[in-house]
Formats: C-alpha cells, structure tokens, sequence
C-alpha cells in the first residue's frame, strides 16, 4: 500500500522509516521536496521517496497529516479529491489551531472529501515513533474518531509500526480528549522534564 505523508518534520520522518521497513511505499510530499531537508530524509531509506503535496497522494490508500494544524486548510486546498483515502491527523491543536476549527481532526473533516478520518499518532513523542521497544515492551498507541475502517487501518499501521496494543478512545466527541491526552505526555517529557524517552502502557489485571 502507498502511504501519503504531508509533513517531513520529526514524526513524518520517523513513521516513514517504520513503514517502509515494514513493506509500505512511503511518499513524502512537500512544497520543496528537492530542499536539503527533505533530501537528507529520504536518503539511503527503501520504499521512501518525495515530490509535491498534491502529487504525493495520488493512488495513496492513506494519507499521514504530520504537520502543525494550522497549516491544514491550506494543505486540503492542495490535495484535492481525496475520498477514497483514509486521512490520519497526528496534529495537536495545544499551541495552535487551523484558523475556524477547534482542532485539525474537524479542519479535515469539514475541508476535504474524505468519509475515513481517523486521529492517531498524536500520543507521544517522534522518539517513541522510531523505537516504541523499551526492553521488549511495546509502548501503546491511541486513536480516536468515528469512522470504523480508518481506525482499523490505523490500528493496523500502529502495529506495524511497532507499537502494542491500540486503544481506541471513542468516536468524534473524544477527539479533544486524545488531544488533552497528548498534553499529558507533553507535560510529563518537557514541562516536568522526565525527557522524552516516556511512554503510555496501559495495565490489565
């Protein structure tokens, strides 16, 4: 499966590692996907290449949003027709929103032709996303939102990924939620300063 990644910043750069290590085309789209950054990305890494952010979601069965939110409206403009793809937000609306939305999950719902949204990715720090491993645990992933095959394939990338078990916080109405979420493990690796080599397992007895 090709997978659309719009963002080359930390998380993009790490999740396009895992999945390409685990059989996915990765497609890296940026507004100057031949600049030094993206370059020193993709370089020497299988099954990842980068061209434009319209381009890069052509074909692509899932498209990563890996950006800050308030870049969203302007990225739905590019991309277009995007209805048989599943979209994954891993934004977080902590410092900054998309411009009439409460957060990017909504901005891409209201503003692209996608049905399949799901938010995920958003829990924890591009550390964890390279090596979920902490001496043969697996941390946790977390998604949210309401449409039952994105976070079915999320749930499926997560796992691929390298992560757990994938808990599922609800539909819609618990997006802010996973969001605060985030804030939580924000506030533990940096405000606290517990450093960001932390991550969520949830414990059953």
């Amino acid at each position: 499966m090709k997978i659309a990644i719009i963002g080359h910043g930390n998380v993009g750069g790490a999740l396009a590692r895992r999945w390409a290590r685990a059989g996915y085309l990765c497609i890296i789209g940026a507004r100057d996907p031949k600049s030094d950054k993206v370059i020193n990305l993709i370089q020497g890494i299988n099954g990842v290449s980068a061209t434009t952010v319209k381009e890069c979601v052509r074909g692509a069965g899932a498209i990563l949003i890996a950006t800050p939110p308030d870049a969203i409206p302007g990225i739905a403009e590019q991309i277009g027709d995007v209805s048989h793809s599943v979209i994954i937000d891993a934004s977080n609306s902590v410092s900054k929103k998309p411009e009439g939305f409460e957060n990017g999950y909504e901005a891409l719902k209201a503003l692209t032709n996608a049905k399949s949204v799901v938010k995920c990715f958003n829990t924890t720090g591009f550390e964890n996303m390279k090596n979920p491993d902490f001496d043969g645990v697996k941390a946790d992933m977390f998604l949210a939102g309401g449409n039952k095959e994105a976070k079915a394939l999320a749930e499926q990338l997560a796992k691929d990924a390298g992560f757990g078990e994938v808990y599922d916080f609800g539909g819609d109405d618990k997006v802010p939620l996973i969001e605060s979420f985030a804030l939580a493990w924000i506030n533990l690796a940096i405000m606290q300063k517990y450093g960001r080599d932390i991550a969520f397992k949830v414990l059953r007895r």
